[in-house]
């Protein structure tokens, strides 16, 4: 058996203070990559008011793009560098959180130029702290980054692994965010569970991360069809992502990640939704024990009322036929993907799990 997370992980109220001695030791002088909504939702205030407290000085990027360029990293590296920066935070969702990865990578390697984003090879990087601040990705827990590549319209997982040092998840950041976001996220982690189960490089202990999360993650899923969601629920939310993105973390994602990615560039649809469209395909691969078995632990008793929910919550797929052609396309080119799925995967196959989406 093989299980391998180094991250610090605290998951409870308050976390970001609780812990700050031990997160800011990491060093002098830290560089905050976040978007606006850290200063809405108190985490940004959480993180600066303990660096203070600690006398930590830091600067701060808050104009991360919601799917992370190539080119918008290396403009925050160069921030980071002419600030003399030895620790990144980040604070937000998957783009901040990916970027801060990215941003520690390339500062490590301020010699570099933006190729080395793409090659394989030394994956030092300065020490990242990630707060978590929406309940999808898991990035506060995985080695991923991924970023947007203009030059190929579409997005794609850096091969450097780069793990946090801390990952600091708090529900209460989660209480005012937009409906939509907590959908498309909370879907995303959906799509992390099933993914990482059905996988290639899937054990005993990440199946046994996803069966868990999935009933936490099940137990909540109806408030994000219209009810008021607590603070509870929150946690409860944001504790099914970091299990799923420890989940991941061990086998990577697979299919309707590769699929989402195409939907995302050229329509600018959320990660999470475009995710999901392709979930009850991918599932409906599988041979019916597992099968049975995942949608139980989801908690629903067949494929109908599965697709029946995702349309309800996300609705049907927003994608031209060209477009579909292009990811299927795109997919059975990408070897990465392919070796991630247990089964041999075919054009028809891909067609198949798109056509669900609609």
């Amino acid at each position: 058996m093989y299980f391998y997370i180094p991250t610090k992980i605290y998951s409870e109220r308050d976390c970001v203070k609780k812990y700050a001695a031990q997160w800011t030791a990491l060093g002098k002088k830290a560089l905050i990559v976040t978007g606006k909504s850290s200063a809405g939702n108190g985490s940004l205030a959480d993180v600066t008011e303990a660096l203070q407290e600690h006398g930590v000085s830091w600067c701060v990027f808050d104009e991360t793009e919601v799917n992370p360029s190539i080119e918008m990293v290396m403009r925050v590296r160069d921030l980071g560098v002419a600030e003399q920066a030895d620790f990144v935070i980040g604070i937000g969702g998957g783009s901040p959180m990916d970027a801060a990865k990215a941003v520690a990578l390339m500062i490590a390697h301020k010699d570099k130029g933006a190729e080395y984003l793409y090659e394989k090879g030394d994956d030092s990087a300065l020490p990242v702290v990630e707060v978590a601040t929406t309940c999808g990705t898991g990035s506060e827990v995985t080695p991923y980054a991924i970023l947007t590549i203009h030059a190929k319209r579409t997005k794609s997982s850096l091969p450097h692994k780069i793990y946090p040092a801390y990952a600091l998840v708090d529900g209460k950041y989660l209480v005012n965010a937009k409906r939509s976001i907590l959908v498309s996220t909370s879907v995303d982690a959906l799509g992390h569970f099933i993914e990482s189960y059905i996988n290639t490089n899937a054990t005993d202990f990440s199946r046994m991360l996803c069966e868990y999360g999935l009933g936490v993650w099940s137990s909540v899923k109806n408030v994000l069809i219209g009810a008021n969601v607590t603070a509870e629920e929150c946690d409860r939310l944001l504790f099914a992502s970091t299990l799923a993105g420890m989940a991941i973390s061990h086998t990577g994602t697979a299919l309707p990640h590769g699929l989402s990615y195409y939907l995302t560039y050229e329509k600018g649809i959320p990660h999470g939704t475009a995710v999901g469209y392709f979930l009850p395909g991918y599932l409906a691969q599988e041979g019916p024990l597992v099968r049975k078995k995942m949608l139980s632990l989801i908690g629903f008793p067949d494929m109908q009322y599965f697709v029946a929910f995702m349309h309800n919550l996300i609705g049907p797929m927003q994608a031209d036929e060209e477009l579909i052609t292009r990811a299927v396309r795109g997919i059975m080119s990408n070897e990465a993907k392919l070796r991630n799925v247990p089964y041999k995967v075919t054009e028809d196959m891909l067609y198949q799990i798109c056509n669900m989406a609609y």
